[in-house]
């Protein structure tokens, strides 16, 4: 620790050592902390006259932070939270069309109202401000959830790179966004047959892959002859046709998980059928990303001009004409092509299949994700109860041959 205003200087003569004004005397700060941080680079503070203590508080406390492993460069909050943003952003891995939905989130709902403030002056306030500034734009509760949770994860990951001491986002006083808790309702089987003979016929099998697989979208569009195989009746997830930075490519299924499915022989002859009427395109489009490595695959279904399927082309021109001349009416979001894969869900669930391997054939990472969207599906237990007290104590009657009340 340095006294600016003050030096210590021996005497030629004396040799007695004597306190002497400095040339800064009187100006600026008067102590001067300097420390070496875990990097080894040199790093001061300037604490003021009559704050000597402080400086030596100061010190002490940077000392065991270094010590224990606590320590935190007191600038590394002074970075905005659009450039800490962006950084975590280019270090995550996000699949295409997830990649594109955060960067518009970012863009569009978080850094408008807090891309200019600093990491270490963000406060829980500011986030309060921006979930009402949310509200008034009247954004949907499930957009803002998805939303908090992004904005959550930078400042996590802002904490863990001690940028900052704690993230502003859990703290009792800002409320978490709940998004709004729909039941999926099912399309009926009429429904379902409806939006199909409206289709185009180039397109009918994707109704078949949705209701009869379980397939997404994208996972539909990259559906390859070569997946099926049909000594074991079983069909191979293995890739999607996505979109990175406008551009088609193939990837993996969400989150990365490859999966093999049973393959209903219904599902297979309409597959064939479709084959005979369009032969399978060969397809090459880049690996993961618009510079990935160039992968070909002969494609099930394609485009009039023999490429791959375009989603928002085809959800545009192609699936909500389909919706209107079936008479469905104003489409809303769970019209979607997705909605297939909630009527395979229910199919299965009122067919006895368990939630365990329902959530095999759908990817999903983790059986309690499917159980709560789905349980509400799952047939009732009243009437298997009921059933099963019946048949265990007529099985007591008949043993026993007591005289049990009618």
């Amino acid at each position: 620790m340095q006294d600016r205003w003050w030096k210590e200087v021996r005497d030629p003569a004396t040799k007695e050592v004597k306190r002497v004004k400095t040339a800064l005397h009187g100006q600026g700060m008067r102590y001067r902390v300097r420390y070496l941080d875990p990097e080894g680079n040199e790093k001061g503070k300037s604490f003021p006259d009559r704050a000597k203590k402080a400086a030596e508080d100061y010190l002490r406390e940077v000392e065991s932070a270094k010590h224990s492993g606590d320590y935190r460069d007191p600038n590394a909050g002074k970075i905005t939270l659009r450039t800490y943003g962006d950084e975590w952003f280019r270090g995550m891995a996000f699949s295409g069309g997830t990649r594109a939905s955060v960067r518009s989130r970012l863009d569009s709902l978080i850094y408008p109202k807090l891309g200019e403030v600093e990491l270490g002056a963000l406060l829980p306030r500011h986030i309060r401000d921006w979930l009402a500034w949310l509200t008034s734009k009247k954004i949907a509760n499930s957009t803002r959830s998805v939303c908090f949770v992004h904005l959550s994860a930078i400042l996590d990951a802002a904490v863990d790179d001690r940028r900052i001491g704690s993230n502003p986002c859990k703290v009792k006083s800002v409320p978490r966004p709940q998004p709004d808790k729909r039941k999926i309702v099912p399309w009926s089987p009429g429904k379902v047959a409806a939006v199909q003979a409206e289709l185009p016929e180039r397109y009918r099998l994707a109704v078949v892959l949705g209701a009869g697989c379980g397939l997404r979208q994208g996972e539909v569009f990259g559906l390859s002859d070569a997946d099926i195989v049909r000594e074991a009746n079983m069909l191979h997830v293995v890739r999607q046709v996505t979109v990175v930075d406008n551009r088609l490519v193939f990837a993996p299924p969400k989150g990365g998980k490859e999966r093999s499915l049973p393959l209903a022989q219904s599902v297979l002859r309409d597959i064939d059928a479709h084959i005979r009427q369009v032969e399978p395109v060969t397809v090459t489009l880049p690996w993961k990303e618009p510079d990935g490595p160039p992968e070909t695959v002969r494609l099930v279904l394609s485009t009039d001009a023999g490429g791959a399927v375009y989603r928002s082309d085809f959800n545009r021109l192609v699936w909500r004409p389909a919706l209107d001349k079936a008479g469905m009416g104003r489409t809303k979001r769970q019209d979607g092509m997705h909605a297939l894969r909630h009527f395979f869900a229910s199919v299965l669930l009122d067919g006895g299949e368990s939630i365990k391997a329902l959530a095999e054939w759908l990817g999903h990472a983790d059986p309690a994700f499917t159980m709560r969207v789905y349980t509400h599906l799952l047939p009732s237990s009243n009437d298997r109860t009921r059933r099963a007290v019946d048949k265990a104590m007529q099985a007591i009657r008949h043993v026993g041959d007591l005289p049990l009340a009618s």
